[in-house]
């Protein structure tokens, strides 16, 4: 199965939200303005097993079309704001939908590809994948909040990064959370990556340090530094970010070459909030989002995009090393909307 098929298919878990979405705006409208056939239509199909995402859901089965109207249009406003497009984002959205089409009718089908190809307008930009520099080793610091899957994406990319041929090493730097260490050991094994750790409790500034001149030393092309989650409003947890990032500045001004924040779609807008304050402490890169999986929604990427403009590198949407892969626009758009490829 293609990866673009396994994100229709688990892109978004189901929800009870919006059940009737699109189709529902569209049986909304005036009388004078549905299909004359509309009222002999046959009755809606039961929905599929398998749920498609959030705004697919929302958007519907292609029943009957409606005139767009400004009911209509804020009807759709609103189902993008509900997918976690933010205001913003969701109204800047709508109105390129709407853009030269105001006054005709539009069926659900057109709309999801409409709305598709608006979203990846938004996307194409910041689809890029983690550069790869001559430089070695290339530090990749890994940051996030607690919870967001920092430690399996690091297992996860470094594998891939040893299977494309490249020499990876990895700093279990999140010294207070044995769980981490472990998983990150299992994720080297599997891999055939060293680890480096340190007794628990210990200075992860300290660690990153030895993990850099070790690294250095051995020729590595990457080394990949996991951190201890910390919410983004905890000011001691950040300053123990900023000290990381002093320390590998002795060894190399520019390290790190890369700083990943992982985002946990989850969270929906908070995402938002998180890319501000980690940006501002660490100078984040570049994003992965992962857990697209267990959210009904998906929209806060879009959001990003739009507003903060970093660079998003690869989404997740499962455990397997094959869930994590890079991110392509155009592939999330038509997942997300339920758009035919």
């Amino acid at each position: 199965m293609s990866f673009f098929n396994t994100l229709k298919t688990r892109l978004f878990k189901s929800s009870s939200r919006l059940d009737e979405g699109l189709e529902a705006i569209i049986a909304d409208a005036p009388a004078e303005t549905l299909p004359q056939e509309a009222e002999a239509a046959a009755p809606l199909p039961t929905p599929m097993a398998q749920k498609p995402g959030f705004l697919a859901r929302a958007l519907g089965r292609d029943a009957s079309a409606r005139v767009l109207d400004d009911a209509m249009l804020e009807s759709l406003e609103e189902l993008l704001i509900q997918s976690d497009m933010g205001v913003e984002t969701a109204l800047k959205v709508a109105a390129a939908l709407a853009e030269g089409r105001f006054g005709k009718k539009l069926g659900a089908a057109e709309i999801k590809s409409l709305l598709a190809a608006e979203v990846a307008k938004i996307l194409a930009p910041v689809a890029r994948p983690m550069p790869l520099y001559a430089k070695r080793p290339q530090v990749v610091l890994v940051v996030g909040v607690n919870g967001s899957g920092k430690t399996t994406t690091i297992g996860k990319l470094a594998s891939q990064f040893k299977a494309a041929g490249k020499s990876v090493v990895i700093a279990a730097g999140d010294t207070f959370r044995a769980a981490a260490v472990e998983q990150l050991q299992v994720w080297g094994d599997r891999a055939g990556v060293p680890v480096m750790t340190a007794p628990e409790g210990s200075d992860p500034a300290s660690l990153a340090y030895e993990a850099f001149q070790r690294a250095r030393n051995d020729g590595a092309d990457l080394l990949m530094i996991d951190t201890a989650g910390r919410l983004q409003n905890r000011a001691d947890l950040m300053e123990e970010l900023a000290k990381i990032l002093r320390v590998l500045r002795k060894i190399d001004p520019d390290a790190p070459h890369n700083t990943l924040l992982v985002l946990d779609a989850t969270t929906g807008q908070n995402a938002l909030s998180q890319v501000k304050e980690f940006t501002r402490i660490a100078d984040v890169s570049g994003l992965v989002m992962t857990k697209l999986d267990g959210t009904a929604k998906g929209g806060v990427l879009v959001a990003l995009a739009d507003q903060v403009g970093l660079p998003i590198h690869a989404i997740g949407v499962g455990e397997s090393i094959d869930d994590l892969a890079p991110f392509d626009a155009a592939d999330f758009a038509r997942a997300l909307t339920g758009a035919e490829s």
